[in-house]
This record gives C-alpha cells, sequence and structure tokens, in this order.
C-alpha cells in the first residue's frame, strides 16, 4: 500500500466539506508550524493518504452519510505496525456515551480520538501532536520488525545451507545439525521478542489514548475548578456570609468536591507525566523517617509498619513533594490489599538495574529503591498485567480511582526512572520504585519567607492582568482587588501590548500561560523587550512541562489557587518594585 515512505515530513489531512471547519482547523495546526492540507472530498482525501499522511481530522457529517468503505478497507489494509490516527470532530453531545453512529465509526477508522466542538484551538493542538508522536513511534516499530524480518530472513537462508551442505557432506552431519538448532533457537527468540514488541506497543497505544484525553481536558477543567472555588471563596468571606447552618454545610460541601476535582486532575497529570516537577538531590532515608508519624495514622493501630533503610544510601534526584504523595499512595495500597492487622515494609537500597523487560521498568543503570511490600492478599497474572492501566481498581466502587499506580508510574517515568512488581497470590506484593541517582548529595534550598510578604502587601500597586477566560479573569481580578491591588483587565495578549504602549503605569503583569493567538510566553517576551524592568508572573491550569523548564516556580501559579498563593506570589514580585514605565500624559481608565 502507499502512503508510508522510508522519510516524509509530517503532514495532516483535513476532510471537513461543510462550513468554514477545514479553514480553521489548518489556520490553527499552520499557527503551530504544522504542515496541513485540504481534501475536498473522500476521493481526494485517499489519495493524499497514499502520497502520505500522519494524521486525518475530519468532521462527523463528512463521513455520516458517505459511502466510506474504501477508506474502511485502506485503514484494514494497513501492515501490522501501521495504525494511522483521526481526530473526529463530532457535534456536541456526539460522542460514544449519546451517539451510537460513533461506535460504527470507530470500527471502521480504529485509531480515533473525538473531539467535541466548539472547542479551544489548544485542545486540537495537543491532540493533533499527540497523535503525530504516536505516529512516530508506529514508524520506529516499523522499522525494528524489518530488522526482525531480515533476521528471520538470515535465520531461514542459513537453515537452506545446512540441509544442502548435510546432503553432499554426511561426514559432517552431527556438526551442520547443531548448527541448525543453533539457528532455530535464535528464530525462536527473534520472534519471542517481535511479540513482546508488539504487545509493548498496543500497550502505549493505549495509555496514549488516556494522555491525549488528559492533555485537551485538563487546562479547560481547572479553568472551571478556578470560577467554583474562587467563587466559593468569595462567599465564605462575604460580610453577609450565610448564616444558615445547613446552607454553610452545603458550601463546605462544594468546595470539597471541587477540591476533589482538582486532585482528580493533578492524578491525571501526572499518570500522563505532563505535571511540571521540581526535582533536587533528596536523601531518601530522611524523607521516609519524617513521614513515619503521617503513615502510623494513615495505616491505624491494627497494621504495622517496619523500615529497613540501607546505611550509604546514594542521594536520589528527584521531586520531594511527588516522592511523599507517592510513598503515601502505595502505603494505603498496601493497607487496603490485607485484611485486619498485617504488616507493610519499607526499605531503601542502592542498585544498578541491566535493560528493561516490561514498559514500566527503569533503563539500564544506577539508581535509588524505594519498597512498598505488604503481607496481603497478592495479585493474579489477570490483576497484574492490568494493574498500570489508569481506572483499573479491584476496590469497591468509591473506594478508589483506580489512578493511583498510574499516577507513581508517571512520576517515576517523568523522573528518569521505572517501577517493578513482584506478587505472589496469598502471600503479599512488593511494589520497587527506582529513582535516578543524583550527581550531588548536596541538598541545600532557600526557603522563601512567603508569610512576611503576606503581612505587608503594597497596597495600591497596578497589576495588569491578562486572560482569555473572562469567568477565571473576574475571579483572580477580584482575588486581587480584595487585597489592595488595582487591576487592569484584558482578554488577549495582543491588547495587553496595546495597553502598555499606550504607556499605562503598570507594576506587574499576570499572564495566562495558554491563550489563543500569542500564549502567555509569547507575550511575556514581547513586554520584556519593551520593559525589561517589569515583573511578569504566569498563571497555568496546564501547560507543557517542557515549555515551563525555563521559568521558575516563584513566578508560576497554578489553577485552581491553593489558599493564598495568588497574593504570596503577587507580593512576592513586588517586594522590590522595579522601574515602572513612564507615562506620557495619556490616562488610561481603571476599572475599580
Amino acid at each position: 500500500m502507499s502512503g508510508l515512505p522510508d522519510t516524509h515530513s509530517e503532514r495532516a489531512l483535513v476532510l471537513a466539506p461543510h462550513g468554514r471547519d477545514a479553514d480553521v482547523a489548518v489556520g490553527i495546526l499552520g499557527e503551530r508550524g504544522l504542515l496541513a492540507f485540504i481534501c475536498p472530498d473522500l476521493n481526494a482525501l485517499l489519495d493524499e493518504i497514499d502520497l502520505g499522511a500522519d494524521v486525518v481530522v475530519l468532521t462527523d457529517e463528512a463521513i455520516r452519510s458517505a459511502d466510506i468503505r474504501g477508506l474502511a478497507g485502506w485503514v484494514r489494509s494497513q501492515p501490522p505496525w501501521s495504525d494511522l490516527p483521526f481526530v473526529l470532530l463530532t457535534e456536541r453531545g456526539g460522542g460514544l456515551e449519546r451517539n451510537p453512529a460513533a461506535g460504527r465509526q470507530m470500527e471502521a477508522l480504529g485509531n480515533v480520538a473525538f473531539l467535541e466542538r466548539p472547542f479551544h484551538p489548544t485542545t486540537l493542538i495537543s491532540v493533533v501532536t499527540t497523535a503525530l508522536r504516536g505516529r512516530r513511534r508506529q514508524y520506529e516499530d516499523r522499522t525494528r520488525l524489518q530488522a526482525l524480518h531480515e533476521s528471520e530472513g538470515h535465520a531461514r537462508r542459513a537453515e537452506a545451507d545446512l540441509r544442502r551442505l548435510n546432503e553432499t557432506l554426511e561426514g559432517h552431519v552431527a556438526e551442520r545439525t547443531a548448527e541448525l538448532a543453533a539457528a532455530n533457537r535464535q528464530l525462536v527468540a527473534q520472534i519471542e521478542e517481535r511479540e513482546r514488541v508488539e504487545s509493548t506497543l498496543r500497550q502505549m497505544q493505549r495509555l496514549e489514548a488516556v494522555g491525549q484525553l488528559t492533555s485537551g481536558v485538563a487546562h479547560d477543567f481547572n479553568n472551571l475548578l478556578t470560577v467554583v472555588l474562587g467563587n466559593i471563596g468569595f462567599i465564605e468571606r462575604s460580610p453577609s456570609a450565610l448564616t444558615d447552618i445547613k446552607s454553610r454545610q452545603r458550601l463546605a460541601h462544594m468546595r470539597l468536591a471541587a477540591e476533589r476535582g482538582a486532585k482528580l486532575t493533578s492524578q491525571l497529570l501526572a499518570f500522563s507525566r505532563r505535571q511540571r516537577l521540581e526535582p533536587r538531590s533528596i536523601d531518601l532515608n530522611e524523607a521516609l523517617a519524617s513521614m513515619r508519624d503521617l503513615l502510623h495514622s494513615s495505616m491505624g493501630g491494627s497494621v504495622e509498619i517496619n523500615t529497613v533503610f540501607r546505611l550509604g544510601l546514594w542521594h536520589a534526584f528527584a521531586d520531594p513533594t511527588q516522592i511523599e504523595l507517592v510513598v503515601l499512595n502505595l502505603v494505603i495500597n498496601a493497607r487496603d490489599a490485607m485484611e485486619i492487622g498485617g504488616s507493610v515494609t519499607l526499605e531503601t537500597a542502592n542498585v544498578t538495574v541491566g535493560l528493561p523487560y516490561r514498559p514500566e521498568e527503569p533503563a539500564a543503570g544506577d539508581y535509588v529503591m524505594i519498597s512498598v511490600t505488604d503481607t496481603g492478599s497478592g495479585m493474579t497474572k489477570e490483576v497484574l498485567a492490568k494493574a498500570f492501566e489508569p481506572f483499573f481498581t479491584t476496590k469497591e466502587i468509591g473506594k478508589g480511582s483506580g489512578l493511583g499506580l498510574s499516577q507513581v508510574l508517571g512520576f517515576a517515568k517523568q523522573s528518569g526512572g521505572g517501577i517493578r512488581i513482584e506478587t505472589r497470590v496469598g502471600k503479599g506484593t512488593s511494589v520497587k520504585v527506582y529513582l535516578p541517582r543524583a550527581a550531588t548529595n548536596d541538598t541545600a534550598e532557600v526557603v522563601e519567607d512567603t508569610a512576611a510578604l503576606k503581612r505587608h502587601p503594597r497596597k495600591g500597586a497596578i497589576i495588569l492582568l491578562v486572560d482569555d477566560d473572562s469567568a477565571v479573569r473576574e475571579v483572580t481580578a477580584s482575588t486581587l482587588r480584595e487585597h489592595g491591588y488595582v487591576v487592569l483587565e484584558v482578554g488577549s495578549g495582543g491588547a495587553a501590548l496595546d495597553l502598555l504602549d499606550g504607556h499605562a503605569t503598570v507594576d506587574l503583569a499576570l499572564l495566562d500561560f495558554a491563550m489563543p493567538g500569542m500564549n502567555g510566553m509569547e507575550v511575556a517576551r514581547q513586554v520584556h523587550s519593551k520593559f525589561p524592568a517589569l515583573p511578569i508572573l504566569f498563571v497555568t491550569g496546564y501547560a507543557d512541562k517542557t515549555a515551563l523548564q525555563e521559568i521558575g516556580d516563584a513566578r508560576i501559579i497554578k489553577k485552581p489557587f491553593v489558599g493564598d498563593e495568588l497574593a504570596n506570589k503577587v507580593n512576592a514580585a513586588l517586594a522590590n518594585p522595579s522601574p515602572r514605565p513612564r507615562s506620557t500624559g495619556k490616562v488610561v481608565p481603571i476599572r475599580r
């Protein structure tokens, strides 16, 4: 079949014959440097696929009543390594849950990601970028499979040569037989390796699908939670707050539910390896010892906790906060795996591992290991095979989200390590987390006194707030005004630059990171080129961790806001005031 060249520029094909969907999609992708072509109909789409394609974006109405047998036939005729990704733009309510036709479309197209319209441009870019990344992995697997096929051919030719020699040289029968047996063993090993690679590929594709969901939803979901939690906070702080006890209880339940939603989003980001980590050199023996009281209170009095900490333990290079969450997660899982009583053992060790056999295992190298071992029921082979799948759980409904081990795996892999599980049914389970060895044992860190900043905010300081979501912008602005700041609100990067060009007196710029058109980083670069002394902070519900690497944690405020983090970081940025842009007499209205 065509459309699968060895080398070609990655490109997306767009089939949206009705309305302006095709032009809008190509424009959005083009702004991010992605090569995209519009196909007027299904026949043109098939022709372009034969020329080479890495992702296809099409609308539901383009194929709903069309004859897609040709396209379905092309999908079925793909070689084993190929699974061309499709992004299907559906109308609201067009997903699998409420649209039976979506199931038939998925069966015909295979690798389909559904994206409901209207969508955020960032969501489309994220879904298409993830699909292209998966396509690149398919090409890599094709190269591996080709190498395996060539090896099989060499083995078959070697076998034929041995047989010819056997017919002509009877005296070397024993030698030929031994060589043939060796070739057969190599062939069996290669076949087993190919099966393992194909199984790993299927697992990665399943995990990639959840990663697509996470990256597309996290930004919008955290924006919604920011609005909900912000307005709950306003009601709680209002002088005329609810006096009815029942109503206040309901308000508390609302806050608890919203905070659980924020935690679930954080778990999804951890699983998909898209959270921002702050790794440093850390002594795991000290970190685990400091958690002793927390672990005892979490386990209850019926479970015995034992520790085996290795002397001379290497320092690990990881995020200390995430390590505490990982250990607490594993210990609670161990408790739930045991009936009343039992014991849990925490162990640390220096280890050097070889090449991995399973996807979740670490690469070869030196690691610091944390082991959590229980005396519980253990795992069957079927449960172990699904242990890292998101939302898979053996607990009762309401007792767990099924993201525990997925979150641990996401953290370990993002940190540069991995996980191994050893288990026996009826005997217990040991989960080993491998974290990379730190290059140095220096654990010094600077602690910022945000409490002092909170007590002395700069009343009347002027803050430029840039956020494309009006509801989030209103909550953020109201929070800042409660602390005595004057807030100038704009909804885009272009409007912010126009306001600053008008010589408005501004003390600090607060930018949303993910915005259509210019994102927060692009706006910050242009602001810094004109006003290098102006402090800049970023607000984000979700952004690719690689895009945030050059920004310090003190300049990032995560949505939804936790406690007084927004006010504290604004106070910190304003603590040492810089020269402000001079005004030339033009007056900019300030909405109080």
